[in-house]
């Protein structure tokens, strides 16, 4: 039936608009049973924190942070806004590009898609812990006479990941760092020198 034919029943309410109504507090019903045992049980366990700002330490480049963080915030927002090391960049923030990677217990991490609470506790590493342009480590030290980097925005990510690359790959072999750092994109295309430049860091066995 149609609802002008619905519309002339006494109630004045249509079938659809009954549905609509019907689906609408079905919904509404949900979501408040829902967010109520969350409520609840956020009071009853005091290990629950959230959902507004707590305090944390983070451990990194060998100094340990304090900080306030929504539990929802993520290790490289952290890292960027809060504690202002703007080495890992903010390009995808979804996983897939790598320019955000920094190493969390020695292994490389995408910081975009680890919160900041998951690494409490751990030794969290960023591009500006591995070196200083006064002391750069053997990847750095390759990379720039590979000159190996043209607009530079992904390459503080490279580093960071060719550098637990090398040492867990010591005189790796050009196949196996192309293998390696496959989890990093460069839109610029500068394959041919990094790829030259970690297996020319990766001569010194592991040292970096």
């Amino acid at each position: 039936m149609s609802d002008e034919i619905d519309n002339s029943s006494s109630s004045g309410v249509s079938r659809r608009g009954f549905l609509k109504g019907l689906g609408i507090g079905t919904a509404a019903t949900g979501i408040v049973s829902t967010v109520t045992p969350v409520a609840q049980a956020a009071t009853r366990n005091p290990n629950v924190v959230g959902p507004g700002e707590f305090p944390i330490k983070l451990k990194i480049n060998g100094s340990t942070r304090s900080l306030n963080v929504e539990p929802r915030v993520t290790l490289l927002d952290a890292l960027r806004n809060r504690l202002d090391l703007t080495g890992p960049k903010k390009v995808c923030d979804r996983g897939t590009c790598g320019a955000c990677t920094v190493l969390v217990d020695g292994n490389p991490v995408y910081s975009c898609c680890m919160l900041a609470v998951e690494a409490e506790g751990r030794d969290i590493t960023t591009v500006e812990g591995l070196g200083t342009p006064e002391k750069m480590n053997a990847v750095q030290k390759a990379f720039v006479e590979h000159d190996a980097q043209q607009c530079g925005f992904c390459t503080p990510g490279f580093v960071t990941a060719a550098t637990a690359f090398v040492r867990k790959n010591p005189n790796a072999t050009i196949e196996q760092v192309r293998a390696g750092l496959g989890g990093n994109l460069c839109r610029c295309g500068t394959y041919a020198g990094m790829i030259l430049a970690v297996a020319d860091a990766a001569k010194n066995g592991g040292r970096v």
